[in-house]
């Protein structure tokens, strides 16, 4: 029987209201904008959360800065608790994440808004807001062979149109010196995607991030460009970290409930590989006349955290690395890619992707003070022979670590990490799918076949003054071939192929002076001992002052 206009009018009345309660509640609460990792006030948080003063879910990042304020906003509110040193600190941070008042359509211009905080520019409206600041450095490194300046400037923006948080950055970056290209070899120092340059002293290089960011009570979804870091470590992690260049994504984040929250993340990655079949002629002289195209290259990546108490946080994950075209089954967030992956490829290997499972753990003040955590990455395994040595495939890699804090002096952390990462982790028969971004590892900077122990202490003597202690011990082996990863048995032992054996000792001091404004020294002596006889020995100091995150 025909539905009559009356009818369906009603319908889409009602249909209209429903659609008011559901999203026009979502407008009140704050939007997304993410706080770069390298942020100060991660490791301020983190060690509140340690002394167990909040809760602090850092297991995944960059997090929002409005969860940093809440978490900010709670210190306050227990400030009887805290040192001095700690107050003057949380009275700073404050001033940057502290949520403003009702908005009165300020408009300032290098002027201080409502926190106090100066800043090159801000408006508070009703239906937006928006803050921008310069970025600016100088930093100069010397020793180990090199010798350059770095120089840069940019700009960054973010704020809030209506349901909908935005955020920019760009930083242009000039250096000009000796020993450019091995400044980011075998170091934690993010990879760059340097301009075409005849100078071999001379290289320009550009980052740029940005993010468009959509939140409900319990989630947010983001589409951005950016670095996702997982799980922790003091010189490197071994599921995401930064060693690679940022790239974008799609974000997914939601808690449905208190003690459960859901991760998931789809990344565009660059292969770095020509695909020849995609390449064509132009039909003019121009760069030889020729379009190239790279092969298209994915990161897929989900993760369950369960904090069963307060303190402790669990994860399960999964990531996998495809490659050639985009595929709908790895945009389902709750999708098991592994069993997805096998069943598209026919259970062939030739035509499968590169799957990882990892676990993690973080336990913080069950006893007082401290932080116990751990990282399992798992590449490839054959449970039932994983005890046997002539079968087993226990191609995975973990890290175990410990600290503890206002030990025998207030605001002293000392703590020790481990990181072992066996042969073949991160690799795979087909090069578009190796675990990497432009040719560096989306994991730890050590790639595979390595294993490092640590030693660290951190003090902050007055407020926003960080010191940094570490030495560190590497051994590494060699990469192997396809063929050892795949074919040999028994597969080859951990550091075979011995490359060398590494020792260092770094020490660091930075100073935040006014909000965003950093100086920054640091001081590393090496010594490595090589297979081959060599040994290269030294030290390296830089000092630089930033306006904004270098």
């Amino acid at each position: 029987m025909p539905i009559s206009k009356a009818v369906q009018h009603h319908f889409m009345k009602r249909l209209f209201t429903i659609c008011i309660y559901i999203f026009i509640p979502i407008s009140v609460f704050s939007q997304v904008i993410w706080e770069n990792h390298r942020s100060e006030v991660y490791p301020y948080l983190y060690r509140m959360a340690q002394k167990g003063l909040i809760e602090f879910h850092d297991m995944i990042q960059p997090l929002s800065r409005a969860y940093i304020g809440e978490r900010l906003m709670q210190l306050d509110s227990l400030r009887t608790k805290l040192s001095k040193t700690e107050k003057s600190e949380l009275d700073f941070y404050l001033q940057e994440f502290k949520p403003l008042s009702q908005p009165n359509n300020q408009l300032g211009i290098v002027a201080k808004d409502q926190n106090k905080r100066l800043r090159g520019l801000f408006y508070s409206g009703k239906d937006i807001q928006l803050y921008a600041d310069p970025m600016a450095s100088v930093m100069h490194v010397n020793g180990l062979g090199q010798s350059f300046t770095q120089t840069s400037n940019g700009l960054q923006f973010w704020g809030q149109a209506g349901k909908f948080g935005f955020q920019f950055s760009y930083r242009d970056y000039t250096e000009r010196g000796t020993g450019l290209d091995s400044f980011r070899a075998e170091s934690p120092e993010t990879n760059i995607i340097k301009l075409f340059s005849n100078n071999p002293q001379k290289q320009n290089f550009t980052e740029v991030r940005a993010h468009i960011s959509y939140a409900w009570k319990n989630g947010s979804i983001s589409i951005g460009k950016d670095q996702l870091i997982h799980g922790y470590g003091e010189n490197g992690r071994i599921i995401l970290s930064d060693k690679a260049p940022s790239y974008p994504f799609i974000r997914f984040d939601y808690q449905p409930l208190k003690w459960l929250r859901f991760h998931y993340a789809n990344a565009w990655l660059n292969s770095n590989i020509i695909d020849s079949n995609a390449t064509y002629g132009t039909g003019n002289p121009v760069s030889t006349g020729t379009r190239i195209q790279y092969i298209p290259k994915y990161l897929a990546t989900h993760a369950i955290i369960i904090s069963p108490k307060k303190g402790i946080d669990l994860s399960i994950g999964e990531s996998i690395v495809y490659s050639d075209n985009m595929d709908l089954g790895f945009l389902i967030p709750i999708n098991f890619f592994k069993v997805y992956d096998n069943n598209r490829s026919n259970y062939d290997i030739r035509a499968g992707s590169n799957g990882q499972f990892f676990f993690q753990g973080s336990a913080r003040n069950i006893l007082k003070n401290t932080h116990f955590y751990t990282t399992v990455f798992i590449d490839e395994i054959r449970v039932s022979t994983m005890f046997n040595k002539q079968k087993s495939r226990n191609q995975l890699g973990y890290t175990v670590g410990a600290s503890i804090t206002d030990i025998v002096l207030p605001y002293l952390t000392i703590g020790t990490e481990y990181t072992r990462v066996n042969p073949f982790v991160y690799g795979n028969l087909v090069p578009a799918q190796l675990y990497t971004q432009h040719s560096a590892p989306l994991g730890d900077w050590m790639g595979n076949n390595f294993d490092r122990f640590i030693l660290f202490a951190k003090y902050t003597p007055i407020p926003k003054l960080r010191t940094y202690f570490r030495i560190q011990q590497i051994q590494k082996g060699g990469a192997g071939t396809v063929v050892q990863q795949y074919e040999a048995e028994p597969q080859p032992p951990f550091l075979f192929d011995f490359q060398k054996k590494r020792t260092d000792l770094f020490m660091q001091v930075g100073y935040e002076w006014l909000n965003n404004l950093y100086f920054n020294a640091n001081y590393l002596w090496l010594n490595e001992e090589r297979q081959n006889g060599q040994k290269l020995s030294g030290s390296r100091f830089s000092i630089g002052v930033s306006y904004g995150l270098r």
